[in-house]
Parts: C-alpha cells; structure tokens; sequence
C-alpha cells in the first residue's frame, strides 16, 4: 500500500472514537444510520485519516457534501463542528504531506 493511501484510510480504532465522539449520529442531520467514515479534507486532497478530519454522516448527508449542492453549507458545518471540539485546530496538519 502506498505511503499516501495508507496515511488517507480510516483505521477502525479512529471509527470507533470518532463514533463515540459523534454521539453515534450524524453531525448534521442527526440521523442514527450514519457512519464515521467521512473525510472533512477529502482523501482525493491528501486528507488523513484522523480522528481531526474524520467525521460521522449519513449517507444522504455524505454523498450532499462530496458531491451535492450543498458541499460549501455542509463544508462550514463540518468546519465549525470540528474547530469546536479541537480548539486551534491547524487545518494543514489534517493534509498527508510526502515528505513529513
């Protein structure tokens, strides 16, 4: 498996915290069918696989922020949802770089 793919994929131990982390629902519609395997950065942009970058969202919620209308509105949910629970948190420490 190459450096970077390793680095962008969800280990379960991170599923597992980010769906105690979430409350075990969707963190913008609130549904209880959702999963913690959701990028904030996406992966196609070198986003880790972290419990920082990674959150839980429904299906429908997932496929409107990755590819829908509403990935900008969604985007700054997500945003604000994460800069909550990690105060400060450095956005370009969420991104895989090569040679870190």
């Amino acid at each position: 498996m190459h450096k970077q793919t390793k680095a962008c994929d969800i280990s379960k131990a991170v599923k597992d915290a980010v769906w105690e982390r979430d409350g075990h629902k969707c963190i913008i519609c609130g549904s209880s069918v959702a999963f913690p395997n959701a990028h904030y950065i996406a992966r196609s942009h070198g986003g880790l696989g972290i419990e920082q970058n990674i959150v839980s969202l429904c299906a429908n919620c997932h496929r409107e922020y990755d590819q829908g209308q509403y990935r900008r509105q969604y985007g700054k949910i997500i945003q604000a949802y994460l800069h909550t629970i990690y105060p400060g948190l450095d956005e370009s420490k969420l991104i895989y770089h090569k040679y870190d």
